[in-house]
């Protein structure tokens, strides 16, 4: 009979990664009864914002001499060991506590159930399924909104009434294993295997039954990708698990690091199911020279040795119609000339001067230094290589290690680990660098990362 751990938290904040508990309660529960019960206001070890002492009535006053999480965080192991996390907004309260427990250096991992989600499933057509307005659809007493103890409580009550409904006990069973039917899985891997993947960043592996990957893929929860993968019962879902007999894991912190490490390995493992990423060497690419009469004219082609020594390389692609298409898009941006772009080749004005969209540089009427001008700006749009030399600074696997990922003279370097406990010059950090796997899409996905994360570190040498 499965144990249910039903736990709410209350916090100094939304965010687990920059807020703290400040007080936290369970109960647990075998589907029939109360077994067991323990709460505690905790010392935030920080002060409680004014908003949140409003809405919860928490002082620091309150927790100034209520223990740290360090304290208790013993006896929460030992309480919710082998039951199933129970929450309303599971998410919220378990985020809380994982991150509380990455703090000391533990890794806290429980099976998880929602019953919010439950609560639609199972009743379906209320106006909210938030818990002030269960407790009010179902007669809950309760003394106090946003208190721990009390908010456990009722969830306690409105669980029970899940359990009592006739689909509730199927609709739980599903949800805690997110849809995954044991019966649709292959022979080597079980229920209790996938939950014991790990709920962290990183990549995972796809293997037939002779051991060999026929998938590499990329998470920043690597468990819930893979219940994802076999609980996708679509003709696509069923066509992708062909032939899966096992799978295996890497764990990066960083989901810059799993970026890189995914796209490498596909291109050294050429896995037959994954199809983008795998070309190992860019063919194609858009080419910049200047002509005769000043223009600073763009062609896509072919990467050759004859034009690697005759024109000035902008940006390489896959293939021969991307470069062309990215080259079209940016004539249209910048109102470039057709003719001077290599896609137009009429003798004298192109097509785009005809219909007012080029500017006249075809026909002499623009001069060469504001064709060119429009020229570098679309070329910087088109860039997408890495220049200069830095670091940049990621979360690593645990809370005292960073991942950091080396570029020097726009060349990418590889990744490596760091203690945070530690201090390194450059030439440490450079030995702690692992030499990639050639991947020509290494520098995109590290600009496309910079270009999305402003809060990721970056350290100039």
């Amino acid at each position: 009979m499965p144990k249910y751990a039903i736990i709410d938290v209350e916090t100094t904040g939304g965010i687990a990664r920059f807020e703290r508990i400040t007080e936290i309660a369970i109960v647990l529960h075998d589907g029939a009864q109360v077994l067991d019960a323990f709460t505690t206001l905790l010392n935030p070890e920080r002060s409680i914002p004014w908003s949140i002492t409003q809405l919860t009535g928490i002082t620091d006053e309150m927790v100034a001499h209520a223990p740290k999480f360090y304290e208790v965080a013993k006896q929460i192991v030992e309480m919710t060991e082998g039951a199933i996390f129970v929450a309303h907004n599971v998410s919220f309260d378990y985020n809380f506590v994982r991150e509380e427990f990455a703090r000391l250096g533990y890794t806290f991992t429980r099976k998880q159930l929602c019953t919010v989600r439950l609560s639609r499933r199972v009743f379906p057509g209320l106006p909210s399924y938030s818990l002030s307005n269960l407790k009010r659809h179902f007669n809950i007493p309760a003394e106090k909104s946003h208190r721990a103890l009390d908010d456990t409580l009722a969830t306690v009550q409105v669980f029970e009434r899940i359990l009592a409904a006739q689909a509730g006990g199927q609709e739980v069973k599903m949800l805690v294993n997110h849809g995954v039917r044991e019966t649709k899985l292959p022979q080597n891997i079980t229920l209790e295997r996938l939950h014991g993947a790990p709920e962290a960043c990183g990549v995972y592996y796809l293997h037939d039954d002779r051991g060999e990957v026929i998938y590499v893929g990329k998470s920043i929860n690597i468990r819930k990708r893979l219940f994802e993968h076999f609980a996708d019962q679509t003709p696509k879902g069923e066509k992708m698990r062909a032939g899966v007999a096992d799978f295996s894991f890497e764990v990066t912190g960083s989901e810059l690091v799993a970026l890189l490490l995914e796209s490498a390995e596909i291109k050294r493992l050429q896995p037959r199911i994954n199809r983008a990423l795998r070309i190992r060497q860019f063919s194609s690419a858009i080419f910049s020279y200047t002509d005769q009469n000043g223009y600073r004219c763009l062609a896509a082609g072919k990467r050759t040795l004859r034009n690697a020594h005759t024109l000035e390389l902008v940006a390489d692609f896959p293939k021969l119609d991307s470069a062309r298409a990215w080259l079209d898009s940016i004539l249209r941006q910048f109102q470039l000339c057709g003719r001077l772009c290599n896609l137009d080749y009429h003798e004298h004005a192109c097509f785009h001067y005809t219909i007012k969209k080029c500017l006249g540089a075809c026909v002499g009427e623009e001069h060469p230094d504001a064709y060119n001008e429009r020229v570098d700006q679309a070329i910087s749009v088109l860039f997408r290589g890495l220049s200069g030399s830095f670091f940049l600074v990621d979360t690593g696997r645990h809370e005292h290690e960073q991942a950091v990922v080396a570029v020097q003279d726009g060349e990418y370097l590889g990744y490596g680990y760091i203690d945070t406990l530690d201090t390194y010059g450059t030439e440490d950090l450079l030995e702690t660098i692992q030499p990639p796997y050639a991947d020509p899409d290494a520098p995109r996905i590290i600009r496309g990362f910079l270009d999305g994360r402003k809060r990721l570190k970056k350290v100039g040498f």
